[in-house]
């Protein structure tokens, strides 16, 4: 097991930066997940953290060596990918030895890390089978084996769960997660879900146009996001956007009128944030009103998306059975569940009602 650091790591491609100057330090033991859209940058730093990419600048430390320069091999790393790339023609037995046969191990020594593996996982009873014989979820367990059998200082998942179906990826999720605690090693973590990463992760790195937007704790990103960015990327159903102005202690857009904390800036541009879940509904003469337009009955919760005074809004509650498109209720925004963001750099302004 070993400490991750990256220092100032940048990687450009041509005139292209895909990465710009990521500096993290990822604890012993610790699991980090990368989060965000498609061509962010993330699956390109782990990639430089194995050692499958070069670094244009910078540094990456594992442990105490700096293996900014050194080939993967050398790196005692072990990697997840996306596709299983299991040999078809030999049994899981064997594909979980092979990379240790190669490292010329004791045969021995090999026998006792793939049965263990293969307990820890599950699949004592599929060492004797070929990867045709097994399914999806199976197969991606023989992926992680082969990496654990190896006993590396990291583990590195890229997108690990996106060729399986909704179901397996909740099982394989808390496989996952049983896994990291059972074998204490650092594991960093490359997704676009943000359900993986609010459940994975002991903290998320978020990134966007190859730089980090935030990093912290998966409830921390989600209470208090950094910015617009993180804040309609993180949540399902996304956080309500709303631009706007401060005027007179009120957040004003259109014909809607949000009160304030006190201590609020007194005026300009702002977008106010708030999430779903945590719009009220209230019988008071003073709340806003709220037409009904869509209903999606979710099982053991209801979302309901409509209008408040020309503003289209998502209310998240309990399950309801009564609601029907065109009704009005009446809703509330709760001082201290309100986000704002700067309506210029659409960067979080704080207020102490949060």
């Amino acid at each position: 097991m070993a400490e991750i650091r990256l220092e100032r790591v940048r990687k450009a491609f041509g005139g292209i930066v895909a990465v710009h100057g990521v500096d993290l330090t990822i604890r012993d033991g610790e699991f980090v997940v990368f989060l965000g859209p498609s061509g962010c940058g993330k699956s390109t730093t782990l990639r430089m953290i194995a050692g499958l990419e070069d670094v244009t600048s910078g540094a990456i430390h594992i442990g105490a060596r700096d293996v900014t320069q050194l080939e993967p091999k050398d790196r005692n790393i072990a990697m997840v990918f996306q596709n299983y790339a299991l040999y078809p023609h030999k049994t899981i037995y064997d594909n979980l030895a092979f990379g240790l046969r190669m490292r010329k191990m004791d045969r021995a020594e090999i026998d006792v890390r793939v049965k263990k593996a293969a307990h820890m996982l599950g699949l004592e009873d599929f060492l004797a089978r070929k990867p045709k014989q097994l399914s999806g979820g199976q197969m991606q367990r023989v992926a992680l084996g082969r990496a654990l059998v190896r006993e590396p200082d990291v583990f590195l998942l890229d997108e690990p769960l996106s060729n399986l179906d909704a179901k397996l990826r909740v099982r394989m999720r808390e496989e996952i997660a049983r896994l990291h605690q059972d074998v204490g090693t650092s594991m960093v973590y490359v997704t676009h879900d943000q359900v993986e990463a609010m459940t994975l992760a002991n903290r998320i790195v978020i990134m966007r146009d190859g730089h980090v937007q935030q990093i912290g704790a998966p409830l921390e990103v989600y209470d208090r996001p950094a910015n617009l960015f993180v804040a309609g990327f993180i949540g399902s159903p996304e956080m309500n956007l709303i631009e706007g102005r401060i005027q007179n202690g009120h957040f004003a857009a259109g014909a809607l009128r949000v009160g304030l904390p006190p201590d609020t800036p007194a005026s300009g541009e702002v977008v106010l944030g708030v999430r779903p879940e945590h719009l009220a509904l209230t019988d008071e003469a003073g709340g806003v009103p709220f037409t009904v337009r869509v209903i999606e009955q979710l099982g053991a919760q209801t979302l309901c998306v409509g209008e408040a005074e020309g503003q289209r809004l998502r209310i998240l509650t309990d399950r309801v059975d009564s609601w029907s498109p065109g009704q009005t209720l009446r809703i509330r925004f709760p001082a201290a569940r309100l986000h704002l963001f700067a309506g210029a750099s659409g960067q979080r302004i704080d207020i102490n009602a949060q």
